[in-house]
């Protein structure tokens, strides 16, 4: 079978103060943000440093509830995900599904940049939330 990940697409880092988070990547490496948005389905705000042809995404939450303000609460600031670029989200989300695979997203959704993304449960993957990610058209 040949893999249905095509490279690592960011590396998701929760924090509190994303501001905060911004100015120390570019005081210590001289990393500058690339994209910034806000997710409002997802509740959060998102910051997006460019590392060769990948991304650290910064992530803070715009309301408490929201799974990263959730995630932050119980675990405080650290490794949030990893995401996997795939050339077809839904292809690789049933391909995770038909492995028995417990996936959070049943179907492929929008997400920042154009992207089109879903989510496979950390209890499916060794403890590691893992987003898929296919880029916009």
């Amino acid at each position: 079978m040949e893999s249905l990940l095509t490279e690592v697409d960011h590396v998701a880092i929760a924090v509190h103060d994303i501001d905060a988070a911004i100015a120390w990547y570019a005081e210590v490496f001289g990393a500058t943000v690339v994209h910034r948005e806000i997710v409002e389905s997802d509740g959060v705000d998102e910051a997006l440093i460019q590392v060769a042809d990948s991304y650290i995404q910064l992530l803070t939450p715009t309301r408490s509830d929201s799974p990263v303000g959730k995630y932050l609460a119980k675990n405080g600031e650290g490794l949030h995900h990893i995401a996997y670029r795939v050339d077809d989200c839904a292809v690789a989300l049933e391909a995770v599904k038909a492995s028995g695979a417990r996936v959070i997203d049943e179907a492929p959704r929008p997400g920042s940049r154009g992207t089109t993304v879903a989510f496979v449960h950390p209890k499916a993957s060794f403890g590691t939330l893992i987003e898929l990610v296919q880029e916009g058209d």
